[in-house]
């Protein structure tokens, strides 16, 4: 059981770490040589260039200007100076609603924060329930008089909380519906001033179903021709291009040896590198490093192209899906949002990722089996949560000196010592539980992986939804399941059984103190960390000393990084559960969850302006997960809330709880209906009003010619396989009708040519 004073240890370390990491960033950030590990954004923007060009070699490594060095805070106003408009055109709308995440918990939090202080901390401190509960031998802190296990049993102080369960959650229901009601109006309005893109015009085909007389893309073709014969353009057809993509990958690593090698034996001409040619190249005969990759890059050029050309010919190398574009934007939304056929399992239609977020291995998938992934990736999720229940278990027993006394009692000479014992229970409980989760969201997003999910964005939600349930199974519930039982279970075995639910109520609360420890390990020293970017740091100056020869080879080896998503948000979410649940339990915990929100806030926006780049824009769609999450957590707390007051003799207020989760899942059901329409379909009003826009600007524009090339597959893409692809944007068209509808279909229809692929609706001469 954490004190007062080991929660003070924890803040100390964890205060000082931050304070060290802020500092190394604010020196580190100022020197010439970092310059392209703070700032890489605008380096791929090309709005920056190195700030030393000339003079000295060690003034292109050092700063000597020691102004620079009295204004290292200046990055804290530049950071909170940029407008969101500004900042939605320069990051996009994904990165500018997740600043707004936090400042969600900053809105729900800080009025929360003063109502639980002003009332509910002197309600608690004043009782005397505490003093009490020690007669049965409960353990509980100083900490702990601040809690509702202060307040006596069956006391009618209890009714202040239930009032402040109530502001609590009509106060969050209020500032979730603004926000809501905020970002669909900001997601609609950054769709209708979005420049051209592909994906506005294409829909993602899939399960389309096999023809003996046409090939897939000519199926396609016939299908769409037919039944959208006005803004139906072109397709492109998806390819099973794993095993090329493996090849391409190979020749890419083994170009960067060859590069190493090579700008190895320009630095030392008098001795030309050698390779071992055995394991990892620690052993085996020595040969020509130059040569040998010479060699294996012409090998793996030849299978390259042997494979290119087996997919084109094999039809097994085609799949039954493809991505079809059309001419406009309302007929797009037409065909992604209806159904195409009486069966309901074919020619299934939905919008197409964007073409960067395309994650090109799932589309080589057979849809038929992505049920059964499914289904595979449930099982495997529920064993590991349930399996991960042991760690939490060894984390909960760290937290009690007496669980390492028994365990280790060796070591009973170094805990008794004060300051070891609350470095081991205010400090190591959370930096373990840190350790055990760091590999998770990894873990996570492979299994979302193997379920098929096509873009990016959808494997990005998948895994963090998973992540979410992962944290308020094991990291929540597991915690304080297993810690109460643990430190109670002598006073367990000592009383009467109908004690034990008492006992358990007192208990719950307790646990406020190992969250504590979490908050400030997690959200106060790691969230700094992030800021200081170790990783990216050491990995760039590796490459830039090693690889780098010219300035593109320099800027491919910055790493801007971007938004996790699936690892970031779901730990923001344990933050509003935790909130939640215990602002009217533990109003002590408050303070620090508010810290880490506007901390986070910071370090967030900073990166985002001059760091992370994104790899896609979903347009906020993320945003109807976020909302339900933060509802779930609501919920939650409500529930346990019930549970708590039943075992502190104030059964009678149950009743008047119970509404609050019926009003809650109330508020979000309407929620749902009034916005979040705005994240799923795309109004035909909007794209019609988009398209009439666009005809009036651009009347010649030739939209197929923006279109055929933006869906191929990326390694089809390189200089070999796309020398006559791209055609001028503007110019005349003269494909916009289409009379005949050609097919191979003999029985169905007598043409005199084939089908064209190319979906001009013209035969081919």
């Amino acid at each position: 059981m954490a004190t007062l004073s080991d929660i003070g240890v924890a803040a100390a370390i964890n205060i000082l770490s931050a304070l060290i990491f802020l500092l190394l960033f604010a020196i580190l950030r100022i020197q010439p040589f970092n310059d392209r590990v703070y700032f890489p954004k605008w380096y791929l923007r090309g709005l920056r260039s190195s700030p030393v060009t000339s003079g000295a070699f060690v003034s292109k490594i050092a700063n000597f200007d020691f102004r620079s060095y009295i204004r290292f805070l200046n990055w804290i106003p530049a950071a909170l100076k940029m407008p969101e408009a500004e900042l939605i055109n320069h990051a996009g709308l994904d990165s500018a609603v997740y600043l707004r995440i936090y400042l969600i918990g900053l809105k729900i939090f800080v009025p929360i924060a003063l109502l639980s202080w002003s009332f509910l901390v002197p309600v608690n401190w004043t009782s005397d329930g505490l003093q009490l509960a020690k007669l049965r031998n409960v353990t509980s802190s100083d900490i702990d008089k601040l809690s509702i296990s202060n307040v006596e049993y069956g006391s009618d102080r209890f009714w202040a909380h239930l009032v402040m369960e109530y502001a609590f959650t009509f106060w969050t229901c209020y500032v979730l519906m603004n926000e809501y009601e905020k970002i669909a109006s900001m997601r609609l309005a950054f769709l209708q001033s979005e420049k051209r893109r592909a994906d506005q015009f294409t829909v993602l085909v899939r399960n389309v179903p096999p023809d003996s007389h046409e090939s897939v893309s000519e199926n396609v073709e016939h299908f769409f021709m037919v039944n959208h014969p006005d803004h139906y353009l072109t397709n492109q057809v998806v390819y099973n291009a794993n095993e090329l993509a493996g090849l391409v990958e190979e020749k890419k690593k083994m170009q960067n040896w060859f590069d190493y090698y090579q700008l190895k034996y320009t630095r030392n001409k008098e001795q030309k590198p050698r390779v071992k040619l055995g394991f990892l190249g620690l052993w085996g005969n020595k040969v020509d490093a130059m040569d040998h990759y010479t060699a294996e890059l012409k090998k793996l050029s030849e299978q390259i192209m042997e494979e290119r050309k087996r997919i084109k010919k094999d039809d097994k190398g085609v799949m039954p899906a493809a991505f079809v574009s059309f001419k406009t934007r309302w007929g797009a939304a037409v065909c992604a949002q209806t159904q195409q056929t009486k069966n309901p399992t074919e020619w299934l239609t939905e919008w197409a990722p964007e073409a960067r977020e395309v994650y090109w291995p799932n589309l080589a998938m057979p849809y038929v089996s992505l049920t059964v992934r499914r289904l595979v990736m449930h099982v495997a999720f529920f064993f590991l949560t349930f399996f991960f229940i042991i760690p939490i278990a060894f984390v909960q027993s760290l937290a009690s000196i007496e669980g390492i006394q028994k365990s280790a009692p060796f070591l009973n000479t170094i805990i008794e010592k004060k300051f070891i014992k609350s470095v081991i229970q205010g400090f190591l409980p959370g930096i373990v539980l840190k350790l055990f989760l760091i590999f998770l969201p990894t873990i996570l997003m492979i299994m979302s992986k193997f379920e098929g999910f096509v873009s990016i964005s959808s494997l990005e939600r998948r895994a963090a939804f998973r992540y979410y349930l992962f944290n308020l199974v094991n990291v929540f519930l597991g915690s304080i399941i297993t810690g109460s039982a643990f430190e109670q279970l002598d006073s367990f075995l000592k009383q009467s059984p109908n004690q034990i639910p008492r006992t358990v109520g007192v208990a719950i609360p307790i646990k406020a103190t190992f969250f504590i420890t979490y908050i400030m390990v997690d959200g106060w020293a790691g969230v700094a960390g992030e800021i200081l970017r170790l990783k990216p740091f050491v990995v760039f100056h590796l490459k830039n000393f090693f690889l780098v020869k010219t300035e593109k080879d320099r800027e491919e080896a910055m790493d801007p990084g971007q938004i996790d998503f699936y690892a970031t948000e779901p730990r923001i979410q344990l933050y509003f559960l935790l909130g939640l649940v215990y602002a009217p339990v533990t109003p002590v915990l408050l303070p620090f969850i508010i810290f880490f929100f506007g901390f986070a806030y910071l370090i967030f926006r900073h990166q985002i302006i001059n760091v992370y780049n994104q790899e896609y824009e979903s347009a906020a769609a993320y945003w109807p997960d976020v909302h339900g999450r933060i509802i779930s957590a609501l919920i939650i707390s409500q529930i346990l809330l019930i549970g708590l007051m039943s075992t502190k003799g104030k059964a009678q207020s149950t009743p008047f709880l119970v509404i609050l989760p019926i009003l809650t899942i109330g508020f979000h059901r309407f929620c749902k209906g009034r916005y979040e329409s705005a994240f799923v379909v795309n109004p035909l009003q909007e794209a019609m009003i988009k398209d009439t826009l666009e005809r009036a600007r651009e009347p010649n524009l030739n939209l197929k010619g923006f279109l055929q090339n933006a869906y191929i597959h990326p390694v089809f893409k390189d200089e070999e396989c796309e020398d006559d692809q791209y055609e001028e944007l503007i110019e005349d068209s003269d494909d916009e009708s289409c009379v005949v509808v050609p097919t191979k279909r003999q029985s169905r229809r007598t043409t005199a040519t084939s089908s064209n692929p190319n979906g001009n609706g013209k035969p081919e001469p």
